[in-house]
This record gives structure tokens, sequence and C-alpha cells, in this order.
């Protein structure tokens, strides 16, 4: 690596989306693993477009490799195959660099460089340490372009450090800032979150009971004659009632069948996680009686 800085004249726009999927691939990796030891290396694909002379990172995809004595080696056939996968989705997004975690340039690192410059003739180094303190301020990505100069008498590709700005869409906006309700900041837990949402659904369900106890104790006082007849309630109430057997159609079983499988599902992830599995279930059929 050099103390210079690029020459291309290339402007760099990182979209959050990148960030997100980089960081939530060292977090998982290292879950999985030894968490006592250091974090695990990752590496992945950066895809985006060019527009001009302006570069946009939108997305990535994770690379598979072995660090082995003579350096690393990438499962090329593995790679291919999500290219291609993600080209059928995102059609407009092209490879334009890679991406690594780690607090500095690794010694294999220009090693790896070229190899993605055999699909991107141009690639660019997206490097985020994912090991940093909370007071650390400053966003930990550096970007970097490969050069060459000559060192010694002997030309060689280096890394130089390439300036970026932190773009995102209205739709982006969003997305972060959903993730930011459902993640507090400086919590690890989103169960606080959670129960929030689960309070406020049960207390519409409550009101929504108390309202149709109330309309039923009214009509139940018309018939029997203690309170006085009132036709406009009666014609509201049957428009209402006969709305109900439009959602026992079979469009809404199908999507109410896989509403459960889907919460069955996720319970069954979470007790397993848990390292407890019992008295969770898939439901293939209608819920058994008595469930609701």
């Amino acid at each position: 690596m050099t103390n210079k800085a690029s020459s291309s004249g290339l402007e760099f726009h990182i979209h959050p989306l990148v960030l997100i999927n980089i960081s939530d691939h060292s977090t998982r990796v290292h879950a999985n693993g030894n968490t006592e030891q250091p974090r695990t290396r990752v590496l992945g694909c950066l895809l985006g477009q060019q527009t001009g002379r302006v570069v946009d990172i939108i997305n990535s995809l994770e690379i598979r490799y072995e660090d082995g004595p003579d350096g690393i080696t990438i499962d090329e056939g593995y790679l291919a195959k999500k290219q291609e996968q993600y080209k059928q989705v995102f059609s407009k997004l092209d490879t334009v660099g890679w991406y690594s975690t780690g607090s500095s340039i690794g010694a294999h690192d220009m090693q790896i460089h070229k190899l993605i410059s055999n699909i991107n003739e141009s690639p660019v180094f997206l490097l985020l340490d994912d090991n940093i303190s909370a007071k650390h301020k400053n966003l930990p990505v550096n970007l970097y372009e490969s050069e060459l100069h000559s060192i010694d008498g002997h030309p060689q590709s280096v890394f130089v450090e390439s300036k970026y700005k932190i773009e995102t869409s209205e739709a982006e906006r969003i997305g972060i800032n959903q993730i930011a309700k459902v993640l507090p900041r400086g919590s690890d837990k989103s169960s606080d979150q959670l129960a929030a949402q689960y309070a406020s659904l049960h207390a519409a369900v409550k009101m929504l009971h108390s309202r149709l106890a109330l309309l039923s104790g009214l009509l139940s006082g018309m018939q029997q004659g203690e309170v006085q007849y009132d036709h406009s309630i009666v014609r509201q109430t049957a428009t209402l009632v006969r709305q109900l057997p439009a959602i026992r159609a079979a469009p809404f079983h199908k999507s109410y069948i896989m509403d459960i499988n889907d919460t069955s599902l996720c319970a069954t992830w979470w007790h397993a996680l848990k390292g407890d599995a019992s008295g969770v279930f898939l439901s293939r059929g209608p819920p058994a009686s008595g469930m609701h």
C-alpha cells in the first residue's frame, strides 16, 4: 500500500445496505464460531453500477474461501453461481469490486484483488473494521483502488485510498429507519420492542372484543324488547354480518394456513435456539379444535 491518493477521478457512492450486509456477514460467522477467538475474516463481492465517472456500490454477495499456507483460495464455482443468481434478480448490477473485514490490509489482499480483476478489470476494495470500540466516531470503512507504481525500478500494483460518499435513496432511508426502531441503539436485544408491539396488538384486539360485546348486548336487548328497536343499527349490523362469509373463501383459507406455518416455523427456530423444541409443530392443515 502507498500513502498516495487515487488518481482515477472516479466518484464512489456507498449505499447503507452494503455496510449492513458486511456487518451481518461478520457477526454471523463470529457467532457461529468461537466467540472467544478474534473475529474471522469474511470476504465478498460488491455489486453496483457505473454511470460516467460515478460508481454506485449498492449491494453485496458473500464469498467462500480457504486460507491455506499458499494463500487464500476462493471457491470460484460458488461465486459464479451466486453471481448468476443475483444477475437474474438484479439485472442492472455488476461486480464492481470486493470487500473484506479487518483493521488493515493483509498480505494476500493483492492476490484476491487480482482474482476479482478477472471479473472487473478495475475493481475497488472495501475494508471494514469490525472490531472497534463504541467510542470510535468515524465510520470504520476504507476504500481502495489499485494502481501500477514503480518501486525500486520494478512496476508493482499497490493499493491507493479513494474517497467515498454515503448515498441513500428514499426507500433505503425508510428501511434504515425501521431497522433502527426494531433494534434500539446500544441494545443487543429487540425483545422490549417486540413486547411493545404485541402489547399494542393485544390492546387493539381487546378493544374490538369490547365493541362487539357491546353491539351483541344491544341487539339482544332489542330482540327482548328491553331497548327501543333501531332500524339503522340493525341494517348496519346486517351489512357487517354479510361480509363474514367472504373470509371463509379458499384464498383466505390458503393464506391463513400459510401464516400458521410461518408462525410455527419461527416458533420452532426460536425454541431451537433456546434448546427446547418441544411443543412446537408445523401445521399442514386447519388448526386443531380449540386452537386460536
